[in-house]
């Protein structure tokens, strides 16, 4: 476990391998906010026409998203309202997994288990950052961000493997994230905003 910096709207976004490298490119001159409106604009218009629906065009809604925001993935995010960022991240990740898998007939509940294991990560990932202490830094990488995961799906939904892509991808998430949430708590010493509200009660 690492202490958290100051700004801690980075680790909110949730970035993986991908998104991380197309910010090194940029190296933190690009700002966040723009990018990631476009790419929520762009995604919503691709999934009303249908895109999440059709197998040939299914990786375009990610791929664009990934270009649009990736970039901006190493800016300091400490404008005004870059605050923005992470949640307009969440509701393209989580609108394009649920839009793709209903369009392919994924069984309501697995789609909500899938979804779930992600909303459970990104939950612990704020209460940890309340208690400031960052998750392990490979977490971001084997979690695969939330421009790896939206990949995944799409691929499966290319592969015409929608339903057990769903499955496996909900089966690897819940085991990474609940095991390695467990084992954090069980580990992480009484500090951070817990410990400070005991201090002062004393």
């Amino acid at each position: 476990m690492t202490p958290v910096p100051r700004s801690t709207v980075m680790a909110y976004r949730d970035d993986g391998p991908l998104s991380r490298g197309m910010g090194m490119l940029v190296a933190g001159q690009l700002p966040p906010l723009p990018p990631v409106v476009a790419g929520a604009f762009v995604t919503g218009v691709l999934l009303v026409i249908g895109v999440a629906g059709s197998d040939g065009l299914a990786v375009f809604a990610p791929a664009v998203t990934l270009l649009l925001a990736g970039p901006g993935s190493s800016h300091p995010h400490d404008g005004r309202v870059d605050w923005l960022v992470p949640p307009i991240l969440r509701l393209i990740e989580y609108s394009f997994i649920a839009a793709c898998g209903f369009a392919h007939d994924v069984p309501p509940w697995l789609i909500f288990v899938l979804l779930g294991a992600m909303a459970f990560h990104h939950y612990d990932l704020v209460y940890r950052l309340r208690q400031r202490v960052y998750p392990p830094p490979w977490l971001a990488t084997f979690g695969l961000g939330w421009d790896g995961r939206m990949i995944v799906v799409a691929l499966t939904a290319i592969a015409g493997f929608v339903t057990g892509g769903f499955v496996l991808l909900a089966l690897y998430l819940w085991g990474l994230f609940g095991w390695e949430s467990l084992t954090c708590w069980l580990a992480a010493p009484r500090s951070g905003v817990e410990a400070s509200d005991l201090e002062t009660q004393d």
